[in-house]
């Protein structure tokens, strides 16, 4: 397992708010993937609400848009 890159220092404003935006934009890409893989896997929206610690209103509000249909 490789260790995980060290954050730019708060100290320098720029290079850890780029950070920040990257961080987000990835994990919005993983957390999309994963649903989808779920979906297709048969997981309900509770199960997956439940694993991402949300309600099951919500899970599906802010994710089914983001899950391309099959």
């Amino acid at each position: 397992m490789q260790t995980p890159p060290t954050p730019p220092s708060p100290d320098n404003p720029e290079a850890a708010l780029a950070a920040v935006v990257a961080l987000r934009l990835l994990a919005d890409r993983l957390e999309s993937a994963a649903v989808a893989a779920a979906l297709e896997q048969g997981w309900s929206w509770a199960q997956i609400a439940q694993a991402l610690g949300v309600s099951k209103q919500a899970a599906h509000k802010r994710l089914s848009p983001q899950i391309p249909r099959s």
